[in-house]
Parts: C-alpha cells; structure tokens; sequence
C-alpha cells in the first residue's frame, strides 16, 4: 500500500525517524508503517553538526537510495527548503523520487535553515514559496509521490500567519501540510480545526522543543494523520553511546556493558548475515551445477 493510500484510513500514521539503512531496517521490523528520514538526523550522525542547514541534497539522496535499497517501506524525506529556490527544488524532487522517496518535505524557511525548534529563524515570502510547491509538483513523475508542505512561521509572524501561509500552500497543490512548532494543546487543536478539512496534517513531536509531548492516539484524535518522532533515535541512541565508551574508557573491557550490547552473533543475525550467505552459495551452486546433456556433447 502507497503512503497516499493509506492516508485514506482512519488511524493516524507513526513514522519514526531513521538515517541510514540499518535504522530503516529496525524500525520496519519493528511494524512501522511509514518511515522519516529526518534531515536532522542526517545532520547529527553523519556531520556531528546541528541541523542547520549543514547536509546537501546528495547526501540526502544518497541516505534515501541506501534505505530504500535495504526496506519497503514507504519513506517520507525531509528535504530542507527545497536547498535553493524553485528550479533546485525541482532538481531535488526528481533526485529523491527516483531515490525513493513516497513523500518529500519542502520547508519555507530561508538558507541556511535552522531546525524548527532552534530560535532566530526566517522565512521566504509566502509567493516564493507558493512557487516552490508548485514547481515540486510539476517535477514529480507520479502521483503517488506526496509533496509535504511546511511552515516555520509560527514562531517567526505568529500563529495567525502560519495558518494563512498553510492555506497559501494547500492552495499551491501540496498533499500534506505540516504546521512546525505549535506552542500548546490548544493551538494542536487550532490547526486541526481550520485546516484539518483541506489536506491531511503531519505533527512532529521533538523531546525538549516547543510543542507539548503527546500520543500518537491522542494526536490522531485531534485530526492529524501522521505523526513524526524525527530526532528520537539520535537521542537515544547518542546517549547509549556516551554511556559505553565512558564504560570502555573507564574499565578497558565491554564486560560490564555486555548486557546492553548485542553479542557478534546476535547482531549478524540482526542484520540478516546467514541469509546472505546462504544466498551467495545458492548463486555459486548454480553456477557449479552439471552441464546438460547438448552441451556435454560438443
């Protein structure tokens, strides 16, 4: 089932944050639905660096080939602000389609962006940025391909502004629309009651940012139709990381860390080792197998 096809249920979509091909991987085995690679989270693993802008569209496409190649799944990519203006956008939407990309965000936020729950942010006009959605929808080659539209300008002209600019946006031909760091319950519930009757919306729920913490049901009751956890996994993960190289550090052994740690084996098998090779001698075999009877006889 295409992302878009799904959208026309009722229950609200979970898409987890990855970055490359091994988180992809867990996070479909673990049943999610949809996928979002987080450009964040591009930022933080594969640069060390903050989410400002720092990541390429290549590098970007290049995450999204790596995990496309590995999961079905459907993915929704964060492509920044389109890295330039409506002729780049185009360029990146046909990249990241043909990457494999089901759904790509494009946000309107000036260059270099900021993550959308970092202050001292800006914005392109609201023209240039009508321009920019419909230059992504005349670049795509399928339908199927959704083109999320986000706004950062609640915390830059107010929330009253960022509602008028996600209607702006909708009107341009976007499929999803992503209203970026509400401030409290009541302005979640806001965004659903005056836009939830135009497109789908997309919530994104950030551990320490500005918008309160809630449930994936609970947002789903509220209107919103996917809900993205983007950053999550490097939180986690970072931090476990910390943790075992002071533990290596300290006790020059993984021996007291070692009920934390997938052992070799285990992770092998994670990451589907005996599969593989069971794969590439059925391949060898083959090519080992005895000649046929017409060519034996030549």
């Amino acid at each position: 089932m295409s992302l878009k096809q799904r959208l026309t249920a009722t229950a609200p979509i979970v898409a987890p944050g990855v970055y490359d091909a091994l988180t992809a991987s867990l996070a479909a085995a673990a049943g999610f639905e949809a996928l979002y690679l987080s450009g964040a989270a591009i930022a933080y693993t594969r640069l060390g660096r903050p989410d400002i802008g720092l990541v390429s569209m290549s590098e970007v496409a290049e995450a999204t080939a790596l995990v496309r190649e590995r999961v079905s799944t459907p993915i929704i990519v964060d492509a920044d602000n389109g890295y330039g203006n409506a002729l780049n956008v185009q360029r990146a939407v046909r990249v990241l389609e043909r990457a494999g990309a089901s759904a790509i965000q494009i946000e309107d936020q000036t260059s270099p962006k900021r993550c959308g729950h970092l202050q001292d942010k800006s914005l392109v006009s609201p023209r240039e940025m009508v321009g920019k959605i419909k230059s992504a929808v005349d670049a795509r080659s399928s339908e199927e391909t959704l083109i999320v539209a986000r706004t950062d300008a609640i915390a830059v002209e107010g929330f009253e502004r960022a509602i008028e600019r996600a209607r702006l946006y909708a009107d341009a031909g976007a499929d999803v629309l992503f209203v970026e760091a509400p401030q409290s319950r009541q302005q979640l519930a806001r965004i659903t009651m005056t836009l939830g009757d135009r497109l789908p919306l997309l919530v994104n729920m950030v551990e320490g940012g500005d918008t309160p913490l809630a449930s994936a049901s609970d947002l789903g009751e509220m209107g919103f139709r996917i809900v993205i956890f983007p950053g999550g996994i490097v939180r986690a993960l970072a931090r476990t990381a910390q943790e075992y190289y002071r533990s290596l550090q300290e006790h020059g052994t993984n021996e007291p860390f070692r009920h934390r740690m997938f052992d070799f084996g285990s992770l092998n098998a994670l990451i589907g080792t005996p599969d593989m090779l069971a794969l590439g001698r059925s391949y060898e075999e083959a090519g080992t197998a005895a000649p046929r009877k017409e060519d034996a006889s030549r």
